[in-house]
C-alpha cells in the first residue's frame, strides 16, 4: 500500500477507514498520540515513543486500548505493508472512547486506537531553521502528548506568514520548547536545553541527543535558558524526529549562532549515524 490506517480493529487505506462521530478524540481531544519516522518499513526508535504513550496514557487515566508488546506488533506490521522502502510517518493515537457528549469520563466503552502510515520527508539536518519567539500560553501539561494542539497550530502558522519555520516558546523570558520540537543550544562547548517539567515535552530526540553527547565527551546542561542566554548562544538547535536536530540561522529575524559547528556536526553525524543503523535494510 502507498499509506495505510487502522481503527480499532480495521484496517485499510487512509481514506478508507471511518471513525464514529461519537469518538471523544472529536469533541474534547480526549486522547494521546505519538509518531515515529519510518524508513525501509521500519520504525526508528519505536521502544522510545511507545514509553511516552503509555506515559501519556497514564497521566490522562486513559486505559491502554491494548498491551504494549500487541501495539508495538501491530504497527510494526502495518509498516510491512508499504510498498516502497521509502520515508514515512507513523502516527498513533488512542481516546478515552466512543460516547455521546458528557464532559465526565464515559462508563460503558473502551479505548479506541487509530494509526496511519504515510509518506513524508526527514528534513535535511544541515538546512538552517529561521524561528520566530511567541509568548507561551498553553495550558500545563504540556509534558503529555495529548491531542490539544490548538496554540501549537495557531504560533506555527504565525511563523509561516513570518517567512520562518518555527517557534520559540517562552513563558516570560524562560524559554520552554518549540510548537512541534525541543530546542537546544551549544554554548562554550557545552549542549544546553531547559530542563523537563509539566511545560515540556519529553521529546526523544532530545534524550537521544543527551545520550549521544554522553558518549561523545560533550558536556550537557539542562538548567533554565532565558531568551538573552539563547540569543548569545554559540548555536542553536531545533530537536524534532523530523530533523534530528538542525541548525537556527536566526529568530526574529536576528541573526543566531554561526561559530564554528564542529560540536553540532559531531553530534548531528552520530545522530545520523544512529538513525542508519536502526533503519538500515
Amino acid at each position: 500500500m502507498k499509506d495505510i490506517a487502522y481503527y480499532n480493529g480495521e484496517i485499510g487505506r487512509i481514506d478508507e477507514i471511518k471513525a464514529p462521530i461519537t469518538d471523544r478524540g472529536f469533541y474534547f481531544g480526549d486522547g494521546v498520540y505519538d509518531a515515529a519516522c519510518v524508513r525501509n518499513k521500519k520504525p526508528f526508535a519505536l521502544d522510545d515513543h511507545l514509553d511516552r504513550f503509555y506515559n501519556s496514557l497514564r497521566l490522562l487515566r486513559i486505559e491502554s486500548p491494548m498491551p504494549r508488546a500487541q501495539l508495538d506488533a501491530l504497527l510494526r506490521d502495518l509498516c510491512t505493508r508499504l510498498d516502497t522502502n521509502g520515508d514515512y510517518i507513523c502516527y498513533w493515537q488512542a481516546t478515552r472512547g466512543a460516547a455521546h457528549r458528557k464532559h465526565s469520563f464515559p462508563q460503558d466503552t473502551a479505548p479506541r486506537l487509530m494509526a496511519f502510515i504515510e509518506p513524508t520527508t526527514v528534513d535535511d539536518v544541515r538546512q538552517h531553521m529561521k524561528l520566530i519567539t511567541v509568548e507561551d500560553t498553553r495550558f500545563f501539561h504540556c509534558n503529555i502528548k495529548t491531542l490539544n494542539l490548538i496554540p501549537n497550530i495557531l504560533a506555527t502558522q504565525a511563523a509561516r506568514e513570518a517567512g520562518c519555520d518555527e517557534v520559540v516558546f517562552h513563558r516570560g523570558d524562560n524559554v520552554t520548547e518549540c510548537a512541534h520540537s525541543n530546542i537546544a543550544m551549544f554554548k562554550d562547548g557545552v549542549f544546553c536545553t531547559p530542563p523537563l517539567n509539566q511545560l515540556i515535552l519529553p521529546g526523544i530526540t532530545r534524550k537521544h541527543c543527551l545520550a549521544l553527547c554522553a558518549s561523545l565527551g560533550i558536556p550537557t546542561n539542562e538548567d533554565p535558558i532565558s531568551l538573552e542566554q539563547l540569543f548569545a548562544a554559540d548555536e542553536v538547535l531545533v530537536l524534532s524526529s523530523g530533523c534530528l536536530g538542525a541548525p537556527v540561522s536566526h529568530i526574529d529575524g536576528k541573526p543566531v549562532g554561526g561559530k564554528e559547528p564542529v560540536l553540532m556536526q559531531a553530534l548531528q553525524n552520530a545522530y545520523q549515524q544512529k538513525f542508519d543503523a536502526e533503519t538500515a535494510r
